[in-house]
């Protein structure tokens, strides 16, 4: 059985990204995988889990966030090999700190050397990267800069908007996968959701599984990298 979980949904799900588990799960049972999408909600245990998805929340609600998971021991869970999917707010919670209006300061959970200040001005648009040969498109909505550190590798290198700095964005260190980009990003861009199964599930990948879902990244993909061009 696979468990995805839902992380305190009523804090991270500002922009949509509880919609990262709805398509996890559907991708994973289309292909007789055996799994479960368990919503994890702020006043519940935290539940086992094989894959953890974070998502964007506004300031009050991530400092709560990042609270609720230190008292419920979140750290043990990635320490003891969960994967995580995080997004925006749920990416700058997993640094050792981060800034958020007003430039105040809130210590992180430390999993991940990032660090995220304010930046000059508002990041709100379009988010169009590389993930190795693959592209992610996206949008963000997000007032942070992010800063890795030298041994943290980028989740991807930006070809169009900011992510953390306007050349990378989010990172990836070991099973934690985080980026910037909103969508949900799983569902704007299938082979990103195939591959955080794929290494949920301990494969080095799945069988294809075409649908409607790969005509709209590619439609998406062509008109953002006009765009781009334009």
């Amino acid at each position: 059985m696979l468990r995805i979980v839902q992380v305190y949904p009523e804090l991270l799900g500002t922009y949509g990204d509880g919609g990262n588990g709805l398509v996890l799960k559907e991708r994973a049972r289309r292909r007789g995988i055996d799994v479960e999408l368990i919503r994890a909600d702020m006043d519940d245990p935290l539940p086992a889990g094989d894959v953890y998805l974070l998502g964007g929340g506004e300031d009050g609600p991530q400092r709560l966030a990042v609270a609720l998971l230190e008292e419920a021991g979140f750290s043990r869970r990635v320490a003891n090999g969960a994967m995580v999917f995080a997004v925006c707010a749920g990416l700058q919670m997993l640094g050792s700190r981060f800034s958020v209006q007003g430039d105040d300061e809130y210590v992180g959970l430390g999993l991940v050397d990032a660090v995220t200040t304010r930046a000059p001005s508002r990041a709100v648009g379009d988010l169009m990267t590389t993930v190795g040969a693959s592209t992610m498109v996206g949008f963000e909505n997000h007032g942070g800069e992010t800063t890795i550190g030298a041994g943290v590798e980028p989740f991807a290198t930006v070809v169009r908007g900011r992510g953390n700095d306007g050349r990378v964005d989010g990172f990836r260190a070991g099973r934690i996968w985080a980026t910037y980009a909103h969508g949900p990003v799983l569902a704007l861009n299938p082979w990103l959701a195939d591959a955080v199964l794929a290494e949920s599930l301990g494969l080095s990948e799945l069988a294809p599984l075409p649908s409607v879902a790969d005509r709209l990244y590619e439609s998406r993909c062509r008109a953002l990298t006009k765009r781009s061009a334009d």
